[in-house]
């Protein structure tokens, strides 16, 4: 089902009510009812049981409960309840038990591990037959839902990942995580992730160490696939040195940028070198938002630089 650009949509944007800007801490209830109702127009609530494979999402085979009845049991499971917390009839199939608790529930990470979850079963939902909407169709709404409402968040590659800079996310980041997509890239691209992970939870000394292993793991694969030797133990700033030894980067912009291999180094590892989760001894080091993010951000332009020059190479 198409957006639809109704009259009150253009005149919030022609007062120039809709920004760049975004928050994280609130989830409207009108951002929640919209993604309900995404769910029900992908997946009928009164499906028969159907099978489906959620290898990728809980292990195992193939399974015979319908998709609301698999998020309802992961969720049970995985809080440690016999029974959601929110007011609903004892009859009330698996829709409702699943979307009363999205529609309900204070906790935003909450929140959006249900969105999470329902994102991965539309993505593994296999019987056309019972589907009304396309699933990237509806994977590209609730992503057009969450700017929509001004949450900083998007369903990208498997996850729900924080967006600090529409902008930024669009250019950079997005473009990053499709090229860490490729089977080559696969433990980058894990790494990555797992610093987005990080970054939504407030853990900013293992963002700063898994961007520096992403960035490593980029290096090292371009290394793999161009066969140029390198020292299995070799850290960050050697790896950038065979790069550029190795002309991955022409001369002539080396010349131009002749700080190009001090900003490829210091942007991500010196920071993760200083203020990561090594030892702390007795003073703690503080590491704030901002540099967590700057990193972060650096980390996906850097691997789009490095990939898109082995590119070139060919």
């Amino acid at each position: 089902m198409a957006i639809a650009d109704v009259y009150f949509k253009r005149r919030m944007r022609e007062r120039g009510e809709y920004s760049d800007v975004y928050q994280y801490e609130e989830l409207p209830q009108k951002f929640r009812v919209q993604i309900v109702h995404i769910w029900r127009e992908t997946i009928k609530p009164d499906l028969s049981i159907i099978q489906y494979n959620t290898e990728n999402l809980i292990g195992g085979n193939k399974s015979s409960r319908t998709a609301y009845e698999t998020v309802h049991k992961i969720l049970l499971k995985e809080l440690g309840l016999f029974e959601l917390p929110v007011n609903h009839d004892t009859f009330d199939g698996y829709f409702h038990k699943v979307s009363n608790y999205f529609l309900n529930v204070d906790d935003v990470e909450l929140v959006l591990t249900v969105l999470e979850l329902m994102c991965k079963m539309i993505l593994l939902y296999q019987n056309k037959d019972f589907r009304n909407h396309n699933e990237s169709e509806a994977i590209e709404e609730t992503n057009t839902r969450f700017k929509e409402n001004g949450i900083g968040y998007q369903y990208e590659n498997g996850q729900i990942i924080r967006v600090d800079s529409q902008f930024i996310h669009a250019e950079v980041v997005k473009p990053a995580l499709e090229l860490l997509n490729k089977s080559m890239y696969k433990g980058a691209q894990e790494e990555f992730l797992k610093a987005h992970e990080h970054y939504r939870h407030g853990d900013y000394g293992n963002v700063l160490s898994e961007c520096l292993k992403a960035f490593e793991s980029t290096m090292l694969t371009i290394c793999d696939t161009q066969g140029w030797e390198y020292d299995k133990k070799a850290a960050a700033n050697t790896l950038v040195n065979i790069c550029m030894d190795n002309n991955l980067i022409p001369d002539f912009w080396q010349s131009q940028f002749n700080s190009l291999k001090s900003l490829l180094t210091s942007s991500i590892a010196t920071p993760r070198n200083k203020l990561g989760s090594h030892g702390k001894g007795n003073n703690e080091k503080v590491i704030p938002e901002y540099l967590a993010s700057y990193v972060l951000h650096m980390t996906a332009s850097t691997i789009l630089f490095l990939a898109k020059a082995e590119q070139a190479l060919e």
